[in-house]
């Protein structure tokens, strides 16, 4: 067992570097980037050190930390991790650091990159660990605001749009959550924005299904959720290489997590009436998604409809409501942040050397950038589901667990990653092998600090793959008693 303060840390470190940060003259870029990575480095200690001290062989929440902060509301600084969070945490944990050491090459306004960046991460780490609806709300915006300006200001192609319509489509979305959160305080009559103290409340079947939808279209626009996702692809596309590392890495789980933490765990009535409707939705995701991939020509468009299409997944083994595809899909949702992380790590390595991200131009890149093209073979092959890889385990999981409620949805799913298999290869064959392009002779592999970035995350693929053990039997521990909440069991 470990003390509560690490959870505290893991949010308290990045937001007082984001404070350091805006003290230090731009002048100092080297101090910037050292500090940055020295708040990464703690951040990934801290999140691992959580996620193997977390108890499995019990249930609910660990590692509590509470202090009043507003008790006339009922608002007070909750912070907890269960089974799927503790999860999550690793997953920001590795992607923040990740994305730091691919950014070391940055020049242009290093000081308020820097700063943004890591009040994304406070926001990302708030809402994962929170247990009071009004601060999981708080860090939820604070996650997403200062994405406007990370892909507005040191994005590229339609940078402006691509953050315009982000924002707005996560604004809309955050609109309808806060309506069903303060619509859950109201009726709940205890004065308290506690999740604990809210689970004990019996809300009333057409309470639960009028407002359960509020929190599956409001989380769902940020999980990708069709046909809501089309922020996704634009967004993906105009961000910055790190800053699309922890979008589509970490910040799309946020509306998948949000959806079970909130809409699954208070409103079990409503889940089962809607979560039919999320099962449609969710499979269009998969299906549309993949062979909109295979339409695409850039590089990021193909990555980012592929992200649509995997959160399907994600989706697909929440609505079945079996524990079997829920544990799939939580460990989806961590195999899909390391394995898109590492896609865009890599497309930002091509790109900022050959300023085009269109497939047909290039050829045999594999010959000048041999690392680059087998450190995305192991992603694409993970995103394929090969056995040995973290992406087999996770959607073998989904897929079996769908098979034994919803069979017709199982084999479209697999319609959709023999889809993926189609646009994974044909990337591969035509971006990176045969002869090579003259025009890219000049090109070069990854410098040490992407290498870096890049190894952690392909080495987390095939650990997941080999060893999917202990993720299993953290995320187990919540799965279980959620599904049997949502079933009318407790």
């Amino acid at each position: 067992m470990i003390p509560d303060p690490p959870l505290a840390l893991t949010v308290a470190i990045p937001f007082a570097t984001a404070i350091l940060i805006f003290l230090i003259p731009e002048r100092q870029q080297g101090l910037i980037k050292l500090l940055a990575t020295l708040a990464g480095a703690l951040c990934l200690v801290l999140s691992l050190w959580i996620f193997v001290a977390y108890n499995f062989s019990r249930a609910g929440f660990q590692f509590q930390l509470q202090s009043n902060w507003l008790p006339s509301l009922g608002i007070t600084f909750h912070l907890g991790v269960d089974g799927i969070s503790v999860l999550m945490v690793l997953l920001t944990g590795i992607v923040m650091f990740t994305a730091i050491l691919v950014t070391w090459g940055l020049t242009y306004r290093v000081k308020d990159f820097f700063a943004f960046l890591m009040l994304l991460v406070t926001g990302v780490f708030g809402t994962f660990q929170s247990l009071d609806l009004f601060f999981f709300f708080f860090f939820y915006e604070l996650a997403i605001i200062p994405m406007y300006l990370l892909i507005g200001v040191w994005g590229s192609t339609r940078k402006e749009y691509g953050a315009l319509k982000l924002t707005i489509f996560l604004t809309a979305g955050s609109v309808l959550v806060w309506v069903g959160l303060l619509a859950t305080y109201v009726a709940a009559s205890s004065a308290s924005f506690d999740l604990l103290e809210l689970e004990k409340v019996t809300f009333t079947a057409d309470f639960q299904r009028f407002f359960f939808p509020f929190f599956l279209v409001g989380f769902g626009v940020l999980a990708g959720l069709w046909p809501f996702h089309t922020w996704s692809p634009d967004g993906h596309v105009a961000a910055p290489t790190a800053v699309s590392m922890l979008h589509a890495g970490v910040l799309m789980k946020l509306g998948a997590f949000g959806i079970i933490r909130i809409g699954v765990h208070l409103f079990p009535e409503g889940a089962q009436t809607w979560m039919p409707l999320l099962l449609v939705l969710a499979t269009v995701n998969v299906v549309y998604g993949a062979f909109s991939a295979m339409a695409q020509r850039d590089l990021k468009f193909v990555i980012g409809y592929s992200s649509v299409s995997h959160m399907g997944y994600v989706l697909m083994g929440f609505a079945t409501l079996n524990v079997v595809a829920m544990n799939g899909a939580v460990l989806q949702m961590f195999s899909h942040g390391i394995m898109t992380a590492l896609f865009f790590a890599l497309v930002g390595v091509i790109y900022d050397q050959a300023h085009t991200r269109d497939i047909a131009v290039f050829g045999g890149l594999a010959r000048r950038m041999g690392t680059v093209a087998a450190f995305f073979a192991v992603g694409g092959l993970a995103s394929m589901g090969l056995p040995g890889l973290s992406g087999f385990v996770a959607e073998f999981l989904v897929f079996v667990g769908t098979f034994q409620t919803y069979p017709v949805v199982a084999v479209l799913g697999i319609v959709g990653a023999l889809a993926t298999a189609v646009y994974i290869l044909r990337l591969l064959a035509l971006a990176f092998l045969g002869p090579l392009n003259e025009r890219w002779t000049g090109l070069t592999d990854m410098n040490r600090y992407t290498w870096a970035g890049t190894s952690i995350l392909v080495f987390c693929l095939v650990l997941v793959g080999l060893w999917p053990g202990p993720f299993i039997d953290r995320i187990a521990t919540s799965v279980g008693p959620l599904v049997a909440r949502a079933l009318g069991a407790l």
